[in-house]
C-alpha cells in the first residue's frame, strides 16, 4: 500500500505509520456505558482532559450524547450546554487538538467555534444532512464512522466499506477532500459480538481505503462477552484488542485509559513498525 500522506489537526501533524496515536475519550454524559465517572461535570470532565494530555493523548475527543444503543437522544441545546465549556478550556490550556463527537451539524459548528480541530461523527456524516457542508466550512478533519445499527446486514467488511465509500462522497461533494477523513469501522456499533471479532481479526482489508484507520475497542460489551467481565473491569481485555488492532494496521485507537494504553502502543509499535534499541553502555 501507497504511504498516506501526513494530515494537520489543530496545530500538530500527524505522520501516519509512524506511530500509532491515542484518542483519549472524554464522556460529558450521566449514562456512559463505559463506567468512565465524569458524568455532567464539567470540572471533571476538563480535569479529564488535561489527564490525558499528560499521560500522552495525541487527540482529546469530547462528547455531549451517550452513543451505546438504548441511551436516550439529547435536544443539541442540551448537548451544547454539556460540552461547550470542556472544549473552550481545553482548546485553550492543551497542546493537542480537540475533537467533538458528535452527528450534528449545530453542535459541530459551535464547537468548532469554541476551539474544536475535529469532528469524529458516529454516524459517518449520514444522519444530519447539514453535517459535511459544516466540516467543508470549517476546513477541519473529520473522522466518518460506519455505523451498522438500523441497516440491512450482508457481509460485515462489505457492508463497511460500502458504509465507509458512501460517508466519503458524501464528504467529497460537500468540498471535504478525501485527504482530510479518518476512518473507522465501527466496531460496538450495530454489530453481533462474533461480528465485532470479525472486524478487528480482518482489519487490514480496510486499508484499501487509503484512508487513516481508527478503531475504539475500549472497554466495549464484545470484550465483556468474551471476559465475562463489567466495563470496569475490562483493562486488559481492551489492551489486547488494541495491540491486535494496531498489529492489523489501526493507525488511531480511541481509548478511555491513556497512560495503560500508551504503553500497549509503543510495544506493539516496536513490533510492527520496528523499534532500534539504545545504544547499550560498555
Amino acid at each position: 500500500m501507497a504511504a498516506i500522506p501526513p494530515l494537520t489537526i489543530g496545530d500538530r501533524e500527524f505522520v501516519w505509520g509512524s506511530r500509532t496515536f491515542l484518542m483519549g475519550i472524554v464522556n460529558v454524559t450521566p449514562d456512559s456505558f463505559s463506567g468512565d465517572g465524569v458524568g455532567l461535570d464539567v470540572d471533571a470532565a476538563i480535569a479529564l482532559g488535561l489527564r490525558f494530555e499528560a499521560e500522552g493523548a495525541d487527540i482529546i475527543d469530547v462528547g455531549g450524547e451517550s452513543t451505546r444503543p438504548d441511551a436516550e437522544p439529547v435536544a443539541a441545546e442540551e448537548e451544547l450546554q454539556r460540552v461547550l465549556p470542556v472544549i473552550q478550556w481545553l482548546a485553550k490550556k492543551t497542546t493537542v487538538p480537540v475533537s467533538v463527537d458528535t452527528s450534528k451539524a449545530e453542535v459541530a459548528a459551535a464547537a468548532l467555534e469554541a476551539g474544536a480541530a475535529m469532528v469524529n461523527d458516529v454516524w459517518g456524516l449520514r444522519r444530519d444532512p447539514e453535517m459535511a457542508a459544516v466540516v467543508s466550512r470549517f476546513g477541519v478533519p473529520a473522522v466518518v464512522m460506519h455505523n451498522q445499527r438500523g441497516r440491512p446486514h450482508c457481509e460485515v467488511l462489505a457492508d463497511i466499506r460500502a458504509g465507509l465509500e458512501t460517508s466519503i462522497a458524501l464528504a467529497e461533494a460537500a468540498g471535504v477532500p478525501r485527504e482530510r477523513l479518518i476512518v473507522d469501522p465501527g466496531f460496538g456499533f450495530g454489530w453481533s459480538f462474533g461480528h465485532n471479532l470479525e472486524i478487528l481479526r480482518r482489519l487490514p482489508e480496510l486499508r484499501s481505503l487509503g484512508r487513516p484507520l481508527l478503531i475504539g475497542t475500549s472497554r466495549k460489551s464484545t470484550i465483556g462477552a468474551v471476559l465475562g467481565l463489567p466495563a470496569d473491569e475490562r483493562l486488559f481485555g481492551t489492551a489486547a484488542s488494541v495491540a491486535i488492532a494496531i498489529a492489523n494496521g489501526a493507525d488511531v485507537v480511541r481509548v478511555h485509559d491513556v497512560k495503560e494504553m500508551l504503553q500497549v502502543a509503543r510495544l506493539a509499535d516496536a513490533v510492527v513498525r520496528g523499534w532500534s534499541p539504545p545504544e547499550e553502555e560498555e
